[in-house]
């Protein structure tokens, strides 16, 4: 592997979409969320008491299966949604919120642990900020049936959990680009303004410079 990308974001902030575009312009490989074929999603939005763990188990290992695919290839690679997500975000968030008991969220930071330590460190972290309504305006518009369900708070608790999660990252360099004000696939300048930073970010990278967090208007 050669670089590897990750793209953040909450349900519905368009990580898919651009991880499509990123690839295709940069000629990396694409790893994407499961979401057509994962058997608890649909389950879980009606009872996620019952399906908590099981789905965020389901997400831990496709996605360690997922990163040993892209670590074990020699090109570039660029993942939609990352495995930190799933552990410091979604699981966490439901634990706190009750849909995950004590005993499974110790088995779940049981797994988790076992896995970091063999986990690659991204060379780049791209997290798509998006307010409550571009989130409810974009899954009303890809029309998932299931994610019709979707509590406008949990997508709340969940937009603070990135912000609070974004703020502590410190693997690797974070592009933050808001996606209420950039519309990556209908404005080509919006994509191409994306596309020269990360190129600027990756080429520091590969000279050995350091980078914070680095804000996209």
């Amino acid at each position: 592997m050669q670089q590897f990308i990750g793209i953040a974001g909450n349900i519905g902030a368009g990580k898919t979409t651009l991880t499509g575009l990123l690839a295709e312009r940069f000629d990396w490989d694409a790893h994407y969320e499961s979401v057509v074929d994962n058997p608890y999603l649909e389950d879980f939005y009606a009872d996620k008491d019952r399906w908590g763990f099981h789905l965020q188990v389901y997400f831990l290992q496709h996605r360690f299966r997922s990163l040993q695919k892209l670590q074990s290839g020699s090109r570039s690679a660029i993942q939609d949604r990352t495995i930190w997500e799933d552990a410091n975000i979604f699981a966490r968030n439901l634990h706190e919120l009750g849909h995950i008991n004590e005993r499974d969220w110790a088995t779940y930071q049981s797994l988790f642990a076992g896995m970091e330590h063999s986990l690659p460190r991204p060379t780049l972290l791209i997290y798509l900020q998006a307010s409550l309504d571009t989130l409810l305006t974009r899954i009303r518009r890809r029309a998932r049936h299931f994610e019709e369900r979707i509590d406008p708070q949990y997508l709340l608790r969940l937009n603070l959990a990135y912000e609070h999660w974004v703020t502590h990252w410190t693997l690797c360099p974070v592009l933050v680009i808001n996606a209420d004000r950039n519309d990556l696939v209908s404005d080509p300048d919006c994509f191409e303004s994306v596309v020269i930073q990360v190129d600027e970010i990756l080429s520091q990278r590969q000279l050995g410079l350091g980078l914070g967090g680095i804000p996209h208007p």
